[in-house]
Formats: structure tokens, sequence, C-alpha cells
């Protein structure tokens, strides 16, 4: 079940909430809070796409990004298994743990 929406290069997690019957949604990949919610699925896009309209026009006028910058740099934690088993193959493919790593995300991206 793919529980996100997409709309102008936005992403946002979207929950429901049993006992509110609502369903609410959060824009990720920003550094501002932005949430919303609607009773219906329909109702629910239509408010995402506002919020994201929202968010757009208040970044443009405060000349800030929309997206939050990434700097290609992250921690990865893996059972050292993986990390040991990840490790052989790369150096036995003549590459960094670094480029395995990368290449491996670039395929799961590639096939997503």
């Amino acid at each position: 079940m793919n529980n996100t929406l997409n709309y102008k290069g936005f992403f946002a997690s979207v929950s429901f909430v049993e006992e509110d019957n609502i369903l609410f949604g959060k824009i990720e990949g920003i550094d501002d809070l932005i949430m919303f919610e609607g009773s219906s699925v329909t109702e629910l896009k239509n408010m995402f796409k506002e919020a994201v309209e929202d968010y757009i026009e208040i970044c443009k006028q405060t000349n800030k990004p929309c997206l939050k910058s990434f700097k290609g740099s992250f921690n990865v934690r893996v059972k050292p298994e993986i990390h040991q088993r990840a490790a052989m193959i790369a150096t036995a493919k003549g590459i960094s743990l670094n480029q395995f790593v990368q290449k491996a995300i670039e395929r799961e991206i590639e096939a997503a």
C-alpha cells in the first residue's frame, strides 16, 4: 500500500486516525512543518495540492528554497554481516563501499 501523495515534486506521507475518522498528511522533504487533512481521499488530495500551492507562494515571497537541501552524505546502519558482505563485494568489484552503496541506491530509485 502506498501511503504517499505527489504533486509538483512535493511528497507527503498520509495516515488515518481511526478515532477521529480523519485522513491527514504531512509534506516531507521541506524544512517547515506543513500538515493537511481531509475526511475523504478526494478532500485530502485537494487539501494537499492547496497546501503545496500555498507553500510555494510563501517561499517565493520570502525568497526561500522550497525543498530541503541535501549534502549527499548520510549515515547508514546495517547489520554487521551485511556491512561485511557489501565491503567484500565492493572490493571484489574494485570499487569503494561508498560507490557500491550509491549504485545500489541508484538501482532502487530507477526501479521505483
